[in-house]
């Protein structure tokens, strides 16, 4: 009754039964040889299965570790081909750059050589214009000096040839009025008296400065034709104090009303004196008192014959 009761339990009563069976028989009585190895052959199996499924446990931990510790390593070394992929990709933009910056260099020396050229041409071009330009210069003076020449014959033209028509011969038309300027050295000097009995012979007398622009084109013409290199200590014109009371009077009796004398003139130093014109750069400053009898130049005037 039992044994029946005990066959109702489950596989696991069961093979604790029979392990407690094995313990009920005492060393007097053992089982038999064969029970006992049905026994053991069932108990081995447990044992073993226990073990096996620990060693699987530990595999799979070892598996699951080696899984990981590849991943990391294959994760390692894809980010070691990324890397070297990427230097790889910097050093060829490196070499790039290295070649454009040789390319630039070798271009920039090309470039300073050309310049250094091209200041040597253009330092032997300075030179040349520097030397053209003083050439234009020294051509510009002679055209100027030419072209001053040109238009004082061509003033002094008219004067010669209306003069022929309309004034004595050695005399110029100027100002529609008839002048005599004796530069040459056969016309000699003469004192004031005889300087103006000269133009008298003629039909004029000494000139008659009335006006700012008569002084000026007198001192002008003087200016352009005297010789520069002889002494001149001025020319006669019809101007006197005759009372030495300093009052200047014209030959026509007006009297002087501007006068343009130099610096402390006129002095009336002497008992007669006559007014001379100099030939000066300033005309407002032309004029001096001479003694009447001192021997110089002289300037006649005279209207012309005809001007129709």
């Amino acid at each position: 009754m039992e044994r029946t009761g005990a066959s109702n339990h489950d596989f696991d009563g069961g093979l604790n039964t029979l392990i407690c069976q094995e313990d009920l028989y005492d060393e007097e009585h053992p089982p038999y040889q064969n029970k006992q190895q049905v026994s053991m052959s069932i108990i081995a199996p447990g044992r073993h299965g226990r073990l096996a499924a620990v060693i699987l446990v530990l595999l799979a931990a070892v598996l699951l570790i080696v899984d990981i510790s590849l991943g990391v390593h294959y994760n390692k070394l894809k980010d070691t081909h990324l890397t070297i992929a990427d230097t790889e990709n910097i050093a060829n933009e490196l070499n790039k750059l290295q070649e454009t910056y040789k390319t630039a260099i070798e271009t920039m020396n090309g470039a300073n050589k050309e310049l250094d050229s091209e200041k040597s041409r253009q330092a032997q071009t300075n030179w040349e214009l520097e030397h053209q330009t003083r050439r234009k210069d020294d051509y510009e003076k002679q055209i100027n000096t030419i072209t001053r020449d040109i238009e004082s014959m061509r003033l002094h033209l008219p004067l010669i040839s209306n003069g022929c028509r309309h004034c004595p011969p050695g005399w110029i038309l100027m100002n529609f009025m008839c002048y005599y300027f004796p530069f040459s050295d056969t016309g000699g000097v003469k004192t004031w008296q005889k300087a103006r009995d000269f133009c008298q012979t003629y039909g004029g007398d000494l000139i008659v400065i009335d006006s700012k622009d008569k002084e000026n084109s007198t001192v002008n013409y003087l200016r352009n034709h005297i010789d520069h290199s002889k002494p001149l200590s001025g020319f006669w014109i019809g101007l006197r104090d005759l009372q030495n009371d300093g009052i200047w009077k014209w030959l026509d009796g007006t009297v002087l009303v501007e006068g343009y004398w130099d610096d402390n003139e006129p002095n009336n130093v002497n008992s007669d004196n006559c007014a001379a014109l100099n030939p000066s750069e300033n005309f407002f400053k032309a004029w001096k008192d001479v003694f009447c009898g001192v021997m110089m130049k002289w300037i006649c005037e005279k209207a012309p014959t005809s001007m129709n």
